[in-house]
């Protein structure tokens, strides 16, 4: 009982107390409304694409359920190889931009030169500018060097948008970082090598997945730069819904079975790697 009374009398008690009190007295506040209204618009349309991609019937109406249009989407070949593209362009870019970006941010953060901060200024424009105008840029650029569009085109584009935001997640890391780690590091004899490896890089770890993943999902999703940087046969997966609604004059059935399973792909996806994020954080 004593126990009970000191936790009822801590700061953290009474605003329960309070919180608790407050919800029964007002159960329909304005919060509450706003909040309940929020999600009802938020995720009415996800309801409505499930709907469709269960319905048998091509219209709103409800005609009986079927699994034909998943069906459908299994024999959609375009579709899955504008898939592979996405995938492929998404791991490689990102991978490409983590690097470039983390060595990046510790090398402006650890030494001091000329044209640092002009630097880093710039290395920001990609996530100012808008996207139609980087695309634009992107594909003046390649028609004056003599690349042609495709796969290499988006590959190059999307690690060019990408390493701003891994660098901004690793320098965030990085102030962070207690550099008398890497005095002491020193101290003890390790080369600069050493340390980078061993040290300054173990730590930045969360940031640098962080940044990976971030870079993943924007190459995966971005359709306004790829479309101006795509040549024939290298579309990705946005690209082929857009061509998909274009040709066939609206959102097809088949169009919302691929998004419930790319809804499900990516509840499951930030389940696994939250977990994964949160051990390496604790770690």
């Amino acid at each position: 009982m004593k126990i009970m009374n000191i936790n009822s009398n801590t700061p953290h008690g009474e605003a329960a107390r309070h919180a608790r009190r407050r919800a029964a007295k007002t159960p329909f506040s304005f919060s509450r409304i706003v909040f309940i209204i929020t999600m009802f618009f938020l995720f009415l349309p996800i309801v409505v694409l499930i709907f469709s991609s269960f319905n048998n019937s091509t219209s709103m109406t409800w005609s009986g359920f079927s699994l034909r249009w998943y069906q459908r989407l299994l024999s959609e070949r375009e579709l899955w190889r504008s898939f592979q593209h996405s995938i492929i362009i998404a791991a490689t870019s990102a991978l490409t931009a983590t690097l470039i970006g983390t060595f990046g941010a510790i090398g402006i953060n650890w030494y001091r030169f000329r044209m640092r901060n002009y630097i880093q200024t710039i290395s920001f424009l990609p996530m100012i500018l808008p996207e139609i105008i980087v695309g634009v840029s992107l594909s003046i650029f390649f028609a004056g060097v003599g690349i042609p569009l495709g796969l290499f085109s988006i590959y190059i584009a999307h690690t060019t948008f990408n390493i701003p935001f891994v660098f901004l997640m690793v320098t965030a890391r990085l102030h962070e970082f207690d550099f008398s780690i890497i005095e002491a590091a020193r101290d003890l004899g390790a080369s600069e090598k050493q340390v980078l490896y061993k040290v300054t890089i173990p730590v930045c770890m969360p940031g640098i997945i962080a940044g990976f993943l971030t870079a993943v999902t924007l190459s995966l999703e971005d359709f306004v730069i790829t479309f101006f940087v795509a040549g024939p046969g290298s579309s990705t997966l946005p690209i082929f819904i857009f061509s998909a609604i274009t040709r066939r004059g609206g959102i097809t059935p088949v169009i919302s079975a691929l998004s419930v399973v790319m809804i499900l792909g990516t509840v499951v996806l930030t389940y696994l790697l939250r977990n994964f994020l949160k051990n390496i954080a604790a770690n």
